[in-house]
């Protein structure tokens, strides 16, 4: 494997200078080649992802397939635009110059991608790296492993290697990858691997790209409709059974408020994904495996014996892997699921007197993902704003920031850097290249020495420069 991985690479540094000279139209052709390929496979994507996570057909559609299609159409739409050279101002040292801003390709580029999205977050940053006019070398998660073996066979019948090609295997394989001077990396998953990825990375000085995760809290207020925050909330806790990077992991809420959130939380869940009394299994994930399954419950386990009050949920299936959807109340701040991304669908409920005690929380953790704001008071929700940082904010919904190609996704120290999706992808996959053309008039050459007889017009430049 590492001499075959060697040899894709090597193929894609020569080519990776034709691919830097196409244009929008070639790499428009590209992207509909990939679109093309999904759709001839969705029944197949929609088998694997069923039997990697027991998604819904219909969630797979919405969250994954349909979501790379728009992304895909998104592009083709944009990339002329993006693509051509951005006008910029002059100062005094090129003042008759003409300064423009080129987007060059960055080059080789390694796309890894997790399990719990594994087409979406997959598909998305490779057709960032198309627009761009990049190669990219593909690794998909092992443990969605009927994703991962169909996104490698899509690929290698749609693309030559020596343009994008995909290797599948454990993290050996990404060990050997991330050996190689790739001329930028992109990564989505866990802020512990990130760390892996990026002392990796600064090896070879190649420039990264990281979605991460972190416990992205929500916020309810006196103000907020309760009905309305607890079942979407309890909507983007438990799509895909909690394992969404950006899930409220935990709620905030209002001391006066917890009661009414409980039942409509309650009510809410048994709406979406209760039949009578058990779990609608056609609508509800499963757990990836055996250890999530594990380390998930056992972060709920804790949390109880630590005093955390099971207040609704908290039965375990272990042989179908799933977890009820679970509230806890009365959490120790100081248990570890209240320290680490929970990343499954149980849900801590911390109580607040005031909206200072609630943001003083969020800011003695690390900086999140994702923050969500209940509140119908617009003062508290600049507060909220102005107070905090994460990588991406809703008021009053959950998730959807995600979809709107027009804003950039990403995440802050610990959740991430650098952004994805519409221009900010192509912008993540792109050198901006400064480009002066000077004209014959240029001004320069009153800064070239020699500096004595020119003294008297340091003054002057001071003011202009």
């Amino acid at each position: 494997m590492e001499q075959q991985i060697k040899s894709v690479f090597d193929l894609q540094q020569k080519h990776k200078f034709d691919l830097r000279k196409t244009d929008a139209k070639t790499r428009i052709g590209k992207l509909r080649l990939l679109k093309q390929a999904l759709e001839k496979a969705e029944e197949e994507i929609f088998a694997a992802l069923e039997k990697d996570l027991r998604k819904n057909r219909f969630e797979s559609a919405v969250t994954e397939l349909y979501f790379t299609y728009a992304e895909i159409d998104f592009a083709i739409k944009k990339l002329k635009g993006w693509m051509r050279p951005k006008s910029a101002g002059r100062t005094m040292s090129n003042f008759f110059a003409s300064n423009k801003i080129y987007y060059e390709p960055k080059g080789v580029c390694l796309i890894i991608a997790p399990w719990n999205y594994p087409l979406q977050l997959m598909m998305s940053p490779l057709v960032s790296a198309i627009a761009a006019g990049n190669c990219a070398i593909l690794k998909p998660s092992e443990l969605s492993e009927a994703t991962a073996g169909l996104i490698s066979k899509l690929i290698s019948a749609t693309f030559e290697p020596k343009e994008i090609a995909c290797f599948e295997g454990d993290a050996g394989v990404s060990t050997e990858l991330l050996k190689l001077p790739f001329d930028h990396i992109f990564f989505t998953g866990s802020t512990a691997i990130g760390k892996v990825v990026m002392e990796a990375a600064a090896k070879n000085l190649t420039s990264v790209t990281l979605e991460l995760g972190g416990k992205s809290p929500a916020i309810v207020d006196g103000t907020s409709d309760i009905k309305k925050a607890a079942e979407k909330i309890a909507w983007g806790k438990l799509v895909n059974a909690g394992q969404t990077c950006i899930a409220p992991d935990y709620v905030l809420i209002e001391e006066n408020r917890l009661n009414d959130f409980v039942e409509h939380y309650k009510a809410a869940v048994q709406k979406l994904f209760f039949e009578g009394v058990e779990i609608n299994k056609n609508d509800y994930a499963k757990i990836i495996n055996d250890k999530q399954f594990k380390r998930i419950n056992k972060l709920k386990e804790d949390a109880i014996a630590d005093g955390a009050v099971l207040t609704f949920g908290g039965e375990a299936d272990e042989q179908n892997l799933t977890l009820m959807p679970t509230l806890l109340t009365s959490v120790n701040e100081r248990s570890a699921i209240m320290q680490e991304e929970i990343f499954g669908p149980i849900l801590p409920l911390i109580t607040f007197k005031n909206l200072e005690e609630a943001i003083d929380l969020v800011n003695s953790k690390n900086k999140p993902l994702a923050l969500y704001i209940f509140s119908d008071n617009k003062q508290h929700q600049h507060k909220i704003i102005n107070e905090t940082s994460a990588g991406g904010t809703c008021i009053n919904d959950v998730l959807v920031h995600i979809s709107n190609p027009n804003l950039p996704f990403g995440g802050v120290n610990s959740s991430g850097m650098g952004s994805c999706h519409g221009i900010f992808g192509f912008k993540n996959f792109s050198h901006e290249r400064s480009v002066v053309f000077q004209s014959k008039l240029g001004l320069t050459k009153m800064i070239y020495p020699p500096y004595a007889p020119k003294m008297g017009l340091l003054k002057w430049l001071k003011k202009l420069m």
